[in-house]
């Protein structure tokens, strides 16, 4: 029964901090709200939070692997998240010639892809750092 009960934990974990993650982003948003885009249709939103999800995802799975307790999984997924946003407001600033937040206001898919990849690539190596 341990295994199952300590998957349903991680589970648990997961959608917390997710969930949380979300939250932090959306404030961090300041042109749109992230769900509202979304009930608009609009795709480029609908990228750049799956690109989120998957990459905040991608860290806890290296951090449920690595750790010795769910409390090590929580931390390491915390600060994967903080790294994760960090990592988008770097985007941001590294892109001078455009604003990402405008571009995916404006539902510009190619910004929106770009914006998933560097959540999703970005994740990858957080979580191989993770030890």
């Amino acid at each position: 029964m341990g295994p199952f009960l300590a998957t349903l934990g991680y589970f648990v974990i997961a959608i917390i901090v997710v969930v949380i993650g979300l939250l932090i982003f959306e404030w961090m948003t300041r042109q749109y709200k992230d769900w509202e885009e979304v009930k608009r249709g609009n795709q480029a939103v609908a990228m750049s939070i799956s690109g989120k999800i998957i990459g905040i995802c991608i860290i806890l799975a290296f951090a449920i692997y690595h750790s010795f307790t769910v409390w090590d999984t929580l931390i390491w997924g915390a600060y994967g998240v903080i790294l994760q946003m960090i990592a988008y407001v770097l985007f941001e600033l590294f892109t001078r010639k455009f604003s990402v937040e405008t571009k995916l206001k404006e539902n510009n898919t190619a910004v929106g892809i770009i914006s998933m990849g560097v959540s999703i690539g970005l994740a990858f190596v957080i979580g191989a750092s993770i030890t």
